[in-house]
C-alpha cells in the first residue's frame, strides 16, 4: 500500500516561489493571502499569539481542527517545513544549479520504514567567540566560572541563556511535566546540539501527543513570562524557541526517528 504524505509549508508572506511546491500552503501573520492558502484565524485558534508562537499558531490550529480526522490512520505521514526551509526527497542530487530546481520531499522514501518519525539534521551549536561569552555569557560565568574554559559546558542551556535570555530556560523546565523535567533538564546540560527549526514528519497518533505534551507545556509557560516584556530578536518569540528545544528531546525519547535532509532557501529574494 502506498503510503500518503502530506506537508504543511507555513509561511507569513505570499511568495511566488511557492508556485513549485507540491504542498499545502498555510499561512500565519496579518498579512492578506490568497484562498489558496489555510488560514488559522478561524475554528479553536491562538491567532491572537501568532507574534510570539510564530509557526506553532498554525501547527496549533491544525491540532485542534483538523488532526483528528485522521488520528486512526496508520498508512499516512504528516508534518511541517518553513517559508525559508524545505524537505529534500534525498541529500543526492538536492539542487540542480542549471535550471535552479530542487528535489523537493513528495513522496515516502522507502528508508522510512522502519521509522515513525522525522526530524531536521542535527545542528552544533558553535563555540560562543569570547568577547561574545563575556558580554552575553557573563551571568552565567559568575555562577560557574568553568566555562569560560571548559568546553563541554558550551550547551544548549548557556546558547539559550544567552541568547534568549538567561534564566528563562530553567524558568520553563521548572513548570515541565514531570514524565520530562529532569531528564530535558540533563539533556540540555549535557549537549551542545539539537533538531532545529520545529520541523517534523510524523504519523497522526504522535503528532496528537506531540502536541498535547507541547502547548500544555507552554501554556503554563505563559504564567510565568507572559507576552508583554517578550521583546526583539532575544525574547519576543519565547514560545517558538523553547519548542525547538523541546523537539529535539522528545521525539528522541517517544518515537523511533530518523534524521533528514532539508534546504535553506531565500524564498523571499526568489519572489
Amino acid at each position: 500500500m502506498k503510503k500518503k504524505l502530506e506537508i504543511y509549508c507555513v509561511t507569513d508572506k505570499d511568495l511566488k516561489f511557492f508556485d513549485r511546491l507540491k504542498c499545502n500552503l498555510a499561512a500565519v501573520g496579518k498579512n492578506k493571502f490568497p484562498d489558496k492558502y489555510i488560514r488559522c484565524n478561524k475554528g479553536k485558534n491562538i491567532f491572537y499569539k501568532e507574534e510570539f508562537y510564530s509557526e506553532l499558531t498554525f501547527h496549533y490550529w491544525f491540532w485542534q481542527n483538523e488532526l483528528k480526522k485522521n488520528i486512526n490512520k496508520n498508512d499516512i505521514w504528516i508534518g511541517f517545513c518553513q517559508k525559508r526551509r524545505f524537505w529534500l526527497q534525498s541529500e543526492k542530487n538536492a539542487l540542480v544549479k542549471k535550471n535552479n530546481k530542487y528535489n523537493f520531499l513528495n513522496n515516502v522514501p522507502k528508508k522510512w520504514d522502519n521509522y515513525d518519525a522525522i526530524i531536521c539534521k542535527k545542528m552544533i551549536l558553535n563555540q560562543p567567540k569570547v568577547m561574545k561569552l563575556i558580554k552575553r555569557g557573563w551571568k552565567n560565568i559568575l555562577s560557574d566560572p568553568s566555562i569560560f574554559y571548559d568546553k563541554k559546558k558550551h550547551n544548549i542551556k548557556l546558547h539559550f541563556d544567552m541568547f534568549h535570555g538567561y534564566g528563562n530556560i530553567d524558568l520553563a523546565i521548572s513548570v515541565m511535566n514531570k514524565k520530562d523535567q529532569d531528564e530535558f533538564r540533563t539533556y540540555i546540560n549535557s549537549s551542545n546540539e539539537f533538531n532545529p527549526h520545529i520541523m517534523f514528519i510524523t504519523k497522526p497518533k504522535i503528532m496528537n501527543q506531540w502536541f498535547e505534551d507541547l502547548f500544555g507545556w507552554l501554556k503554563r509557560c505563559e504564567k510565568i513570562f507572559g507576552f508583554n516584556k517578550l521583546k526583539g530578536y532575544d525574547t519576543k518569540r519565547l514560545y517558538a524557541y523553547l519548542a525547538e528545544r523541546y523537539l529535539s528531546f522528545w521525539f528522541k525519547k517517544y518515537s523511533n526517528y530518523l534524521e533528514w535532509p532539508y534546504v535553506f532557501i531565500d524564498t523571499e529574494k526568489l519572489g
